[in-house]
């Protein structure tokens, strides 16, 4: 777990009966939690407002303000997801928000948006990806953790029920000789290329097979391409990027053939990823450590490299 400290001395319910509790007509002992959102031009921050304000998921949070790129942005979110107002500059939400959620398209703009709330102590989710570059994670992250305030950063994709019942299944099988996963990734996305949709395909498969990536090889042919990837363990990783269909798929290599890993259970009401934001939120308690949430950042940047040399790359930490 993170060392993120809590900002509230609240006792949390655990995961087991989170959801219930939260989405009781009264929450006792919770006090309100005022959210404000830093960019609009992402769908997700209507999905946050419809999320807390229409579907009231989580009673007593409310996305209270928005900031977006653009007016229209700002206004597109605050119509289809119910949120009451907009700022001009996100250091207008300052003092009226008890948590924060950043949420670009392109990654670089992230750290830059979070850090004078990081600094006021402000807990904050960080869409994905996270950040662009591995360094300048390092240092925010020090600095949140000087500071004592929780952050955190994943893929909806990977901080799922369905993501963690498959690693658990993994603990039932013989020794598994490769991976092959399949996802859709645009490697000239103008929102960062690789880092855009490639998190989604990265993120669970070091969630389920471990983080200790040594080396990545993107190989491409106009918009098709695939990625390879090596664990220090030996697994050998092949990732199929999708461009004429949506979805990701995981298959396994082991003695007895080829076997897509399926999960076995159904996500939460609310969803585990959403149910994780709001309890850090709220205790201060951090889902992933920091050092998970930087290894990610490196296998991308690792594989944004290799789209442009050709070569293998080594995963700096």
């Amino acid at each position: 777990m993170g060392k993120g400290v809590a900002v509230t001395s609240l006792a949390f319910p655990t995961h087991a009966v989170l959801g219930s509790s939260l989405t009781a007509n009264t929450v006792q002992g919770l006090k309100p939690l005022r959210i404000g959102i830093i960019g609009a031009e992402n769908s997700h921050t209507a999905g946050f407002g419809k999320l807390f304000n229409v579907e009231k998921k989580f009673p007593g949070a409310e996305v209270k303000y928005v900031w977006g790129e653009t007016e229209e942005f700002a206004r597109k979110a605050m119509e289809n997801g119910s949120i009451p107002n907009m700022v001009k500059d996100p250091l207008e939400m300052m003092g009226k928000i008890d948590a924060l959620i950043v949420d670009h398209r392109h990654p670089k703009y992230h750290l830059a948006a979070a850090t004078p709330f990081v600094k006021e102590g402000i807990p904050t989710f960080i869409d994905k990806p996270f950040c662009y570059r591995v360094e300048e994670g390092k240092k925010f992250l020090e600095m949140a953790r000087e500071t004592g305030t929780p952050v955190t950063s994943y893929s909806t994709i990977a901080q799922t029920a369905s993501t963690f019942d498959m690693k658990d299944q993994l603990g039932d099988l013989d020794h598994i000789n490769q991976v092959i996963r399949y996802g859709p990734v645009d490697l000239d996305s103008k929102y960062g290329g690789i880092f855009f949709y490639g998190v989604h395909l990265v993120q669970p498969l070091l969630y389920m097979f471990g983080e200790d990536v040594r080396k990545v090889l993107v190989s491409r042919d106009g918009t098709n391409g695939s990625a390879s990837l090596v664990f220090k363990s030996g697994l050998y990783a092949t990732l199929i990027f999708k461009r004429a269909s949506y979805g990701w798929e995981t298959f396994i290599e082991t003695k007895n053939g080829l076997t897509e890993l399926k999960s076995r259970v159904q996500e939460t009401d609310p969803p585990k990823q959403y149910v994780d934001m709001v309890e850090m939120f709220r205790s201060g308690k951090e889902p992933r450590s920091h050092e998970s949430i930087l290894k990610c950042v490196a296998v991308l940047e690792a594989m944004e490299k290799s789209v442009s040399t050709g070569n293998w790359e080594e995963v700096v930490l």
